[in-house]
């Protein structure tokens, strides 16, 4: 159907009213929502601020090392013996240092050394008979009767090897003779030599003479 100039120039102004009053629901409203939103969002801030010196106060976590981290290293695979060996050889270091401070003046010096049996090597034998057969050393012994009595603790390890352990032992001594009895301690550097459950002591020292 034509529509006449007027009738077109009445459809023209009803769409432009129809669109103007849809762009106005359409816009109007989401400005406004636009503005509710940003003013709430101004009101919370100071909420937000104030809650972010809490916050900062707050103290910093504390980090612990896990026990079964810390426990699971084994220190002996970077050795050249194992826990075993190391025991062994304590061992034999021990006994040996007790043995050394233990005799007495009835017998000889084959049988002072013969209680250290298979501790120590043959080198160390001969060094320690001869040391216990000493002229004037023997003389004192015999003189004033004297027993003593060794005992043993191991301070340190302070070298070691493939085939080689140093240990620091303090030796302890109860000395009883004619002249009464007196106690006292002397700090020895003892080192043993072997590998696995074969060791033998091939020397000894004052601590403070070094033997490394």
């Amino acid at each position: 159907m034509d529509l006449s100039p007027g009738q077109q120039k009445a459809a023209f102004v009803l769409i432009v009213v129809v669109l103007a009053a849809l762009g106005y629901y359409l816009v109007v409203p989401a400005l406004t929502r636009s503005h509710d939103h940003g003013h709430a969002a101004g009101t919370s801030t100071p909420a937000a601020s104030a809650s972010a010196p809490a916050a900062a106060s707050a103290p910093p976590p504390v980090v612990t090392a896990s026990p079964a981290a810390a426990g699971g290293v084994n220190i002996y695979a970077w050795l050249p013996f194992t826990q075993q060996d190391l025991a062994d050889a304590a061992s034999v270091a021990t006994q040996f240092s007790i043995d050394y401070d233990t005799y007495t003046y009835t017998e000889s010096a084959s049988a002072y050394v013969g209680t250290m049996g298979g501790l120590i090597t043959s080198e160390l034998a001969a060094t320690l008979r001869s040391a216990y057969d000493t002229q004037g050393v023997a003389t004192l012994r015999t003189g004033q009767k004297q027993v003593s009595t060794g005992t043993a603790v191991i301070d340190s390890l302070r070298a070691f090897g493939p085939s080689s352990l140093t240990f620091i032992i303090t030796a302890g001594q109860q000395l009883v003779s004619a002249k009464g009895t007196s106690s006292g301690s002397t700090q020895y550097a003892v080192t043993v030599t072997g590998s696995g459950t074969s060791w033998q002591v091939n020397d000894i020292e004052l601590e403070s003479a070094g033997n490394t």
